[in-house]
């Protein structure tokens, strides 16, 4: 089965000069801990509630400061054709419970979750994937590579 086939598709994307309050609202929306970012239609990053809450409002950042301020720029992801139980095992390894999905062309078509892959591969995949997230990692082991 394909990325594609589990994913889900409507994906919201919040504005890297938008602000952190509005990505917040977006989320509480949305029911999500995590946003893609664009900037002119390019993903750019992304930004999780505790983005928010450790690099904002610790950090005593106002909410109206920019989401491309708090935001992880580098973002793992997967392509739309690849193979569910293969992007799962990296999903494990590199201890993501989201991936956001491109189609060939770098585009952003959606995000794949754990509870995705579980509804459409079962739960013995997805249990794989929760071990891998679930194990601690050990100063030098080795991280899965990641697409760029």
């Amino acid at each position: 089965m394909q990325v594609r086939e589990a994913m889900t598709s409507d994906v919201k994307l919040v504005d890297s000069h938008q602000s952190i309050q509005d990505a917040a609202r977006m989320m509480a929306e949305c029911n999500v801990g995590s946003l893609p970012v664009g900037d002119n239609g390019r993903l750019v990053g992304m930004i999780t509630d505790r983005d928010i809450a450790i690099r904002a409002v610790a950090a005593g950042k106002s909410a109206t400061t920019e989401v491309g301020q708090v935001m992880s720029k580098e973002v793992k992801y997967c392509f739309d054709d690849e193979d569910v139980s293969h992007v799962a095992q990296n999903m494990g390894d590199i201890q993501l419970h989201r991936l956001v999905v491109l189609d060939r062309d770098k585009r952003l078509v959606g995000i794949v979750a754990l509870a995705d892959i579980a509804n459409c591969e079962g739960a013995g995949t997805a249990g794989e994937m929760v071990c891998g997230i679930s194990t601690p990692q050990q100063s030098g082991s080795h991280q899965a590579s990641s697409h760029h």
